[in-house]
C-alpha cells in the first residue's frame, strides 16, 4: 500500500461545461437523497438505542474498504489533516446528529440542521475569500423556512443541549465542507482515498465512545444486518467518493445546500411507508425548499441572462 507524499498539491482542474456542471450537481445531489433514507432504516431496521455503534458501523468498515481498493495511506500533513476532516465531516457530525435526534424532535433537529449553506457562506468568506451575497444569504434563509415548513409539526419541546448539539451538527459539517475545498488532495490521489482516509478516521474517532457509552448490540437479525448493510454501502462507501467529488467541482456554497435534500426525502419516504400525509403547508415549504437548492445551483445574474435579449454587435464587417 503506497503513501502519499505531504508537499503535492492536487493539480488544478479546469471549470467544467454547463452540462458537466449539471450532470455533476445531479450525481453528487444524489448522495443527500441516500443520506435521506437514514431516519426510515433506522427506525424500521436497526436495534434502538444505540446511536454510536451505528455510526462506527456505518463508517469504519466502509473506509478500511476503500483503503484496501485504492492502496493509498496519508503522509505527513495529510496524517493530521485526514483526522481532521474525518472528525468534522464523519466522526463529531454523526455524534452530534444522534445527540440531537435523541434529545429533540426531528423536525426541530432537520431545521437546526438546514442553517449549515449560511454557516458555509461565512466560512468560505473567512477561508476561502469568497465574499457573501444577498443572493446567498437569501436563498440560506429561505432554506430553513422551507424545511422548517416541511418538518415542524405538533407539539415542539426544546432541550438546550439538543438544540447546541443540532446547531454544533451543522457547524461541523460546514466546517468539513469548506476544509475539503480549501485542501483538495494530494497529487494523484483520487475522492475513493480521500473518502477511504476520512471515514477510517472518524469511525475511529467514534469507536472508543460507542465501546464506552453503548457496547456491542445483541441478537441481531437478518433485518439489522441489512440496515446496517445499506447504511455502510449507500450512506457511506458508495456515498463518500462522490460527495467529496462534487466538492472538489462544484462552488461550495452551491453544494452546501443540497443537504436539505435529505429531511425532503425523508418525508416522502414517510408518506410512502409510513402512511403520513402532506399538509398544504408542508407541500410548499417542500416546494420552497426544492427551490433553494435548485436557485443556489445557479451562478449569480443566470436568470436575468436567460431573460434577457442577446445584444446586438455594432461592428460591422470590413467593407460593408
Amino acid at each position: 500500500m503506497s503513501t502519499v507524499s505531504p508537499s503535492a498539491p492536487s493539480a488544478p482542474t479546469a471549470p467544467p461545461r454547463a452540462s458537466g456542471t449539471f450532470a455533476v450537481t445531479a450525481l453528487t445531489a444524489a448522495v443527500p437523497v441516500s443520506w435521506g433514507t437514514t431516519y426510515l432504516v433506522t427506525s424500521e431496521f436497526l436495534p434502538p438505542g444505540y446511536p454510536l455503534v451505528s455510526g462506527v458501523i456505518r463508517a469504519l468498515p466502509a473506509g478500511l474498504v476503500l483503503l484496501a481498493v485504492t492502496r493509498r495511506l496519508p503522509r505527513g500533513v495529510w496524517l493530521w489533516r485526514s483526522l481532521v476532516l474525518g472528525t468534522l465531516n464523519i466522526g463529531a457530525l454523526f455524534a452530534l446528529l444522534f445527540a440531537a435526534a435523541y434529545r429533540l424532535p426531528g423536525g426541530v433537529a432537520a431545521t437546526l440542521f438546514a442553517v449549515q449553506p449560511l454557516l458555509v457562506t461565512g466560512l468560505a468568506f473567512l477561508l476561502l475569500g469568497e465574499r457573501p451575497t444577498r443572493r446567498r444569504l437569501g436563498w440560506g434563509l429561505a432554506g430553513v423556512v422551507g424545511v422548517g415548513l416541511i418538518v415542524l409539526r405538533g407539539e415542539l419541546s426544546f432541550d438546550l443541549l439538543g438544540v447546541l448539539a443540532g446547531i454544533s451538527a451543522a457547524g461541523v459539517m460546514a466546517g468539513g465542507i469548506v476544509l475539503t475545498k480549501r485542501w483538495g488532495r494530494p497529487e494523484g490521489v483520487g475522492p475513493s482515498a480521500l473518502a477511504g482516509w476520512q471515514l477510517t478516521a472518524g469511525g475511529l474517532v467514534l469507536l472508543p465512545l460507542a465501546l464506552a457509552f453503548e457496547g456491542l448490540p445483541s441478537g441481531l437479525d437478518l433485518r439489522a444486518a441489512g440496515g446496517y448493510a445499506w447504511l455502510s454501502i449507500v450512506g457511506a462507501l458508495l456515498s463518500y467518493p462522490i460527495w467529496f467529488r462534487g466538492i472538489g467541482r462544484l462552488p461550495v456554497v452551491a453544494v452546501s445546500f443540497l443537504p436539505l435534500l435529505s429531511p425532503a426525502v425523508a418525508v416522502i419516504l414517510g408518506l410512502v411507508f409510513e402512511g403520513e400525509s402532506l399538509t398544504p403547508l408542508q407541500g410548499v415549504g417542500f416546494a420552497l425548499a426544492l427551490t433553494t437548492i435548485a436557485a443556489a445551483q445557479l451562478p449569480p445574474g443566470a436568470v436575468r441572462n436567460l431573460v434577457r435579449p442577446p445584444a446586438t454587435s455594432t461592428v460591422t464587417a470590413k467593407g460593408e
